[in-house]
């Protein structure tokens, strides 16, 4: 996968950002951009309007604590939860509010545009196997995903999802400005974590192929072509896809932080 300070929407997901990271079969990571002033946050996301949408899972600033200031610096706060290194050398911080709404909108549909990914790019390139003419994942390729899967089981998910809730309101009009003036954003990362959930769980290795390439010219990265075989497979989300890239073991602990944040996420509300 592919920094700048912006104000912004947090790492609540942080569990999800794990599921991006198969797509890290590419280049070098971007070089640093000068960080942004602070935007004024507003602490709570206001009721939704009668002529709104059903709202399932409201955000409001119980679950931010008793401090919720108007104001922060996202590269700061980031840095409280995660380290300075690590977010300096994982995250891509300009535009990260519509960079964040829109993967997490994009890993509950079959695309996951390049463009768009609120994280700099993981080191190595995806692996292959080959064995009795077939083609399947590397068994050691899931070993370049494990020390972020390792970063994902330390962070502390209540703090992840107070500074969520404390930049919600600049997540929620970034997701508007996507195109869904009318969606909640954090339903749809709600459903998006149950999408995930519902991922499919193998312990053998999985076939994959290169698609075939019409013309002359040849692709100078063909690993990030492959696909799998299984055509039951090829249609699930592109968050769906992505645990199954980054190997069984790591798919199932991705799922046991997915499930805790889901449960502080909705925390008191039940769907109606």
């Amino acid at each position: 996968m592919k920094r700048s300070a912006y104000l912004i929407a947090g790492a609540a997901a942080i569990a999800t950002f794990a599921t991006t990271f198969y797509l890290s079969r590419r280049g070098p990571a971007p070089a640093p951009v000068v960080p942004s002033p602070p935007v004024a946050v507003a602490p709570a996301v206001p009721a939704p309007s009668a002529q709104g949408p059903e709202v399932h899972y409201p955000v409001d600033g119980k679950l931010a604590g008793p401090s919720s200031p108007r104001e922060f610096d996202l590269l700061a706060a980031l840095s409280d939860l995660l380290g300075l290194k690590t977010v300096q050398s994982m995250f891509r911080l300009d535009g990260f509010p519509r960079r964040f709404a829109a993967t997490i909108d994009n890993l509950g549909r079959s695309h996951a545009p390049e463009a768009l990914w609120p994280l700099n790019p993981v080191s190595g390139r995806f692996t292959v196997e080959e064995r009795e003419g077939a083609t399947f994942i590397g068994a050691d390729n899931a070993l370049r995903y494990t020390p972020y899967v390792r970063l994902l089981e330390t962070v502390d998910l209540r703090q992840a999802v107070a500074l969520y809730t404390r930049i919600y309101p600049a997540l929620q009009r970034a997701y508007e400005e996507l195109g869904y003036p009318r969606d909640y954003f954090n339903d749809r990362l709600v459903e998006v974590i149950d999408r995930l959930l519902e991922t499919p769980e193998f312990d053998v290795p999985l076939q994959v192929r290169l698609p075939p390439i019409e013309g002359p010219l040849r692709p100078q990265r063909p690993w990030v072509l492959y696909e799998f075989v299984d055509p039951d497979l090829r249609s699930l989300t592109s968050g769906q896809k992505a645990l199954l890239r980054m190997g069984s073991v790591n798919e199932r602990r991705i799922k046991v932080r997915l499930s805790d944040l889901r449960r502080l996420l909705t925390a008191g509300h039940a769907k109606r």
